[in-house]
């Protein structure tokens, strides 16, 4: 929908605790170093069944970090600012080991892999990511902490072949160079970890690589239709198709100390705040390797 301006975006925020409210949660003191994701306010009433299960990120009374309207009428507004102040039930500590910069991206893009990946459980199974960027290098990186047997990577030319070995990806796959690529791997993988959207996007030939009873994990957020799926397909493999928004207060605290206990750090390149209309530009044009950090 519209913006509802005046709005200050900014939903992957890291900085510290500077004044904390008499009802806050147990847990956070001035100086503490802590983050917000995308989700700003969840209800979490006893009456909510998506609160009361632990599933808070589907709270049908969430209100977004930015861009939104608390039940009192007051705006959200996010970290593109020197000050931001959010409910403390979305607020969370940062591991003294993880870096400010990894754990900013990791409240939302990596929040967002890494929910199905631990829902559906990929220890010792095939995994592979679509696309090789902000989210799916978090995507790779978290699948090996994991306990993944094997990860595909999938991109559709061969300039990111270097860094996804780096990442730690077993197989390259580059599907607009690469003949045949979708019937060499049919059938080889349990989970697919799809981070890519467009209206283009092979799909049916993705799902063809998963086993009979399969999981695939649409993450990126299409602006327009998928494209037409083969029910028929889908049926005779028992193929799964799931989606989720971000991740649940509770895996997002087992996000961050997994990364601080396994040393996992994002991809990230600093900016100044104040140069922020150019790194947006920057990330429309795909120049993020792979996810821009603002600093002020």
């Amino acid at each position: 929908g519209p913006t509802p301006y005046p709005c200050t975006l900014g939903h992957e925020i890291v900085g510290t605790a500077v004044r904390v409210g008499t009802q806050a949660r147990p847990g956070i003191k001035v100086g503490d170093r802590v983050g917000v994701g995308p989700q700003g306010y969840t209800c979490r009433q006893s009456t909510c069944a998506p609160c009361s299960s632990g599933h808070e990120n589907y709270c049908p009374r969430r209100v977004a970090t930015y861009g939104d309207k608390y039940v009192d009428g007051s705006s959200s507004h996010g970290g593109f600012a020197d000050f931001c102040r959010h409910d403390s039930g979305s607020v969370f500590n940062i591991p003294e080991r993880l870096g400010s910069q990894s754990a900013a991206v990791m409240l939302c893009a990596g929040a967002t892999v890494f929910e199905p990946l631990v829902e559906v459980g990929v220890e010792g199974k095939r995994v592979g990511v679509v696309g090789l960027g902000g989210l799916g290098h978090l995507g790779v990186l978290f699948a090996r902490a994991l306990g993944a047997r094997t990860v595909v990577g999938f991109s559709r030319s061969e300039g990111k072949r270097e860094d996804a070995l780096r990442l730690g990806i077993d197989v390259y796959v580059a599907t607009e160079k690469k003949e045949g690529w979708a019937e060499k791997n049919a059938a080889s993988l349990d989970v697919i970890i799809c981070t890519v959207s467009g209206e283009g996007m092979p799909l049916n030939e993705y799902l063809g690589l998963l086993t009979p009873r399969g999981r695939f994990c649409q993450v990126g957020i299409p602006e327009k239709p998928l494209p037409q799926l083969n029910a028929m397909e889908l049926v005779l493999n028992g193929t799964c198709i799931g989606f989720n928004d971000s991740a649940s207060p509770a895996n997002i605290r087992r996000m961050l100390s997994l990364a601080a206990e396994k040393g996992i750090e994002a991809w990230t390149e600093t900016r100044r705040m104040e140069d922020v209309a150019r790194v947006v530009k920057d990330m429309a044009e795909g120049k993020a390797r792979y996810r821009f950090v603002l600093e002020n």
